[in-house]
């Protein structure tokens, strides 16, 4: 495994400190045109869209640009700085999502009760006609509104806090002059390259670790029989009873989480050949695999809390249970769409050295 690209097209008579400096003033000049735009609008009514969608999707861009540089070239800025910076961004990453998060976990699931409810002779799903049908989706539909009703509260309190307009002053700084440290600034461009190459291995890295037999199959309502075992103990220690073996949720927690990781990782490898000036070829489709991987596993966990609801119906209670098995369906074959295009990525993970010139 290599510590660095096989190529960055970036300037050789630029500094590393020019290159991250450049790309960094350009993202928070996005994130602050975005931002009243985007939070404007947030302001108005619960499930508001931005004033324009556009602009919501260009701060969260701008946001986790900002972040993933911050990560993975943090050696180059200075590290107080760079980790509050980070802590911020995180923040208002979390707080901008959860609301549009919740809005599209319920598209999610209502649109797959109503298919798999549809009584129509030609597309009849398996609940067709079923009496807990309606009930599981006004259950889902209320409790989803209830939920996203509350992020939109919680939002609203924060965008008038001063934490969010210390923010903004923070990318304002940002915008005009980034804090680099004063050695990292004067290295060559290509010092670069070892801490965009740790970005790629990381995700290689953690690639490999991933339950390759188990998802190699296509998805065939198998998934949730083939969870992983338990972790095991270190020689000489006495095993302690893992909870997740009989918790359910626990378990597919655990499951899901170094799927999750990956996408992280993803993320960190796209951002860090952005700022090389690379295109990270496969990286982005990669990214909307596992993109859809997560949704699918959030819906599940939600449907699966909605089903300890008390004094639901033993009918209702089994519509939702079908309605959880279709997203770990969906789980699956995320993974086994990850498993088919992740060969042809990997390969351009690796490889020599070398920056081309412009």
């Amino acid at each position: 495994m290599t510590d660095a690209p096989t190529t960055a097209p970036v300037a050789h008579a630029a500094t590393a400190g020019e290159v991250l400096a450049g790309y960094l003033t350009d993202r928070a000049g996005a994130f602050l045109r975005a931002l009243p735009q985007a939070v404007g609008e947030a302001g108005s009514r619960p499930g508001a869209l931005p004033a324009s969608a556009q602009a919501a999707d260009d701060l969260l861009r701008a946001v986790r640009r900002i972040g993933g540089a911050l990560h993975t070239f943090a050696a180059a800025f200075d590290p107080a700085w760079a980790q509050e910076s980070r802590t911020e961004l995180r923040w208002l990453l979390n707080l901008l999502a959860l609301e549009p998060g919740y809005q599209r976990r319920a598209t999610r699931l209502l649109g797959a009760l109503d298919s798999l409810a549809d009584t129509d002779p030609a597309t009849a799903g398996m609940l067709a006609g079923h009496a807990g049908a309606p009930k599981a989706r006004a259950l889902l539909e209320r409790q989803l509104t209830l939920a996203r009703t509350r992020a939109h509260t919680a939002l609203l309190q924060e965008l008038r806090s001063a934490r969010l307009h210390a923010l903004a002053d923070r990318m304002t700084l940002m915008a005009g002059e980034v804090p680099l440290v004063a050695g990292a600034a004067a290295e060559p461009v290509e010092a670069l390259l070892p801490q965009t190459g740790a970005a790629l291995g990381a995700l290689a890295a953690a690639a490999e670790r991933l339950p390759w037999r188990r998802s190699a199959e296509a998805y065939a309502g198998s998934g949730l029989h083939r969870l992983g075992p338990a972790e095991e103990t270190e020689p000489g220690r006495v095993p302690v009873a893992r909870s997740a073996a009989s918790d359910a949720d626990s378990a597919l927690a655990a499951d899901d989480a170094p799927w999750l990781r990956a996408r992280i990782l993803v993320k960190r490898a796209r951002y860090a050949l952005e700022v090389c000036g690379a295109t990270g070829d496969g990286l982005l489709e990669l990214d909307a695999v596992l993109g859809r991987h997560q949704e699918a596993a959030d819906a599940a966990a939600t449907v699966a809390t909605a089903a300890r609801t008390p004094r639901i119906t033993p009918a209702t209670a089994y519509v939702l249970g079908v309605v959880h098995a279709d997203q770990r369906l969906e789980v699956e074959a995320a993974r086994y769409a990850f498993g088919r295009q992740w060969p042809a990525v990997a390969p351009g993970l690796v490889g020599p050295v070398a920056v081309a010139s412009d």
